[in-house]
């Protein structure tokens, strides 16, 4: 991790929290407009007098400070278009009050959407589409060019493109959302094309993106996204959780992932989940991660991927794509990812560009992936890329452990199983005589890696689903007497690399141990 994506960790991990506004608190704020389903539009909007419909909301001149707040229970048709003002210190409110939850019905339009605004709060409140394939086609909430943006405790489906969007946003934090069955996307990020700078400082925590099939309308490009984030710069995406995402994609061709960016600069995904996320019969993709064209200086870190479609690691660069450079991949695991689409393995390398200058410096570390179906590593037929560089992983496959062009990357410290022959790479079977004779695994003159398969805990058996449990996932610890705890390299001091002194399980790290989990 660079020391401006630690810096920027350090932020916004003071900005979240897990209720930006209790629904039924008093707010300190100028103006609050009190709404009714048994309310009337004549009304004062006061809490014993509330107004009623939504028509009369968008009518109303509401500025940061003021509120409006929706009694808990009750449904609201109709379709929120507000734009805010900042004129007091205070954010603009929209929520439930009472006892649990009020619906905003958009049926076929919008839930909610606002225009070049600022310091909007938004919380505790559902949102529903009348469904992607039953006559929506819009986002179900969407700010365009908004700053100082929360939303926080939303439960949103039905919408034909993104549960949530965010478009040319700035200073956003989206934290608790429930974003399912919607089309294009649960939650999706975007910025202006011309550049990665009109969207930034954005933080997603505890976001779950569940059931998001594909856009219908969608058929030149991917859709059935759970997480996606592009053109922006500044991202954390942290503790939320992906599944069950792009079975509908209705296309063949590039597909969606479950929590992935693209032309992006200095973006952390840590500590999330990625599981069974899928793509169209004969489509690509539906892998667990990716880091697409255009992404710069980024880090996945600390997370799990398990029986996703496509690989748990999408390292990719398309041709028109900014150039892809300095990004990491480290303390994560996967477990028999890409069975069905073309990837094969757990991590794989493409670039449509043919461009080795526009796809290069990748490090790749203490990370595990375990394959009982196919390989752990594949570089597709088009792959050329420069400085690439894997250390202190555990790389377990079926058969052949890696496949495709590997021959100019740094391969040390790395442990090496195929479940079927030992080793395998390419028909050899003799480790160290691959080793030797491919120049791998070598520092000094001596190989500097194992051959043995880890005596893990329960590999192969993830059924973890909730991000706030994977502290506790020990099913790919190693047992005390392994030889693998002492094989790695500490990379801090042979190659000044920082890890920060955390594992996949938030304990310290063990410096010369392999694979993602170090702690005995």
């Amino acid at each position: 991790m660079t020391i401006k994506l630690f810096l920027f960790v350090l932020l916004v991990s003071t900005l979240i929290k897990n209720d930006v506004v209790p629904a039924n608190k008093n707010f300190s704020v100028r103006t609050s407009y009190y709404f009714s389903v048994k309310g009337d539009d004549k009304n004062d909007g006061s809490l014993q007098h509330p107004l009623k419909s939504i028509s009369v909301l968008n009518t109303l001149h509401l500025n940061t400070g003021d509120s409006v707040l929706m009694n808990a229970g009750e449904s609201f048709y109709g379709n929120v278009h507000l734009v805010i003002k900042k004129i007091s210190i205070n954010s603009f409110v929209l929520a439930s009050y009472g006892n649990g939850t009020a619906t905003i019905d958009a049926v076929n339009g919008s839930a909610i959407e606002f225009q070049k605004s600022a310091y909007v709060n938004i919380t505790n409140i559902n949102c529903k589409g009348s469904g992607r394939k039953n006559g929506n086609t819009k986002a179900g909430i969407l700010f365009s060019d908004c700053n100082n943006i929360q939303l926080s405790k939303i439960d949103i489906s039905g919408f034909q493109k993104s549960g949530v969007q965010l478009y040319n946003c700035i200073n956003s934090q989206l934290n608790n959302i429930y974003a399912h069955d919607n089309g294009f996307a649960g939650i999706s990020v975007e910025g202006d094309l011309s550049s990665k700078r009109n969207s930034q400082n954005i933080v997603i925590t505890n976001c779950s993106a569940v059931n998001n099939p594909g856009d219908p309308s969608s058929l030149k490009n991917h859709s059935g996204n759970g997480i996606i984030v592009g053109h922006c710069t500044n991202v954390l995406i942290d503790h939320c959780m992906a599944t069950n995402n792009g079975w509908d994609m209705p296309r063949i061709g590039n597909g969606p992932v479950g929590i992935w960016c693209y032309e992006a600069d200095s973006v952390i995904i840590q500590h999330c989940i990625s599981f069974q996320n899928k793509t169209s019969k004969g489509g690509e993709d539906g892998g667990g991660y990716d880091f697409d064209g255009g992404t710069t200086n980024s880090v996945i870190q600390y997370c799990l991927s398990y029986e996703n479609y496509g690989s748990a690691f999408g390292i990719f660069q398309y041709a028109s794509g900014s150039p892809w450079h300095n990004n990491v991949i480290r303390f994560c695991i996967s477990e028999n990812d890409g069975k069905i689409s073309a990837a094969h393995a757990g991590a794989y390398i493409w670039n449509s560009s043919h461009d080795s200058a526009q796809f290069k410096n990748f490090l790749f570390y203490n990370n595990t992936i375990y394959n009982d179906s196919n390989a752990a590593i594949s570089y597709s037929v088009e792959s050329e890329h420069s400085n690439f560089k894997f250390y202190n992983n555990i790389l377990i496959g079926a058969k052949e452990i890696i496949k495709g062009n590997y021959a100019d990357d740094i391969f040390l410290a790395n442990d090496w199983w195929s479940l079927k022959n030992g080793f395998n790479v390419k028909g050899n079977t003799d480790f160290k005589n691959w080793c030797i004779t491919n120049y791998k695994e070598q520092l000094n003159g001596t190989v500097k890696a194992v051959n043995v398969m880890p005596p893990f805990k329960s590999a192969g058996n993830a059924i973890v689903t909730d991000a706030d449990k994977l502290s506790e996932f020990s099913n790919y610890k190693i047992i005390r007497s392994s030889p693998i705890l002492q094989a790695g390299l500490d990379l801090q001091s042979l190659f000044n690399i920082d890890t920060y002194n955390k594992d996949f399980n938030n304990q310290p790290i063990n410096k010369k141990c392999i694979g993602a989990c170090t702690s005995k």
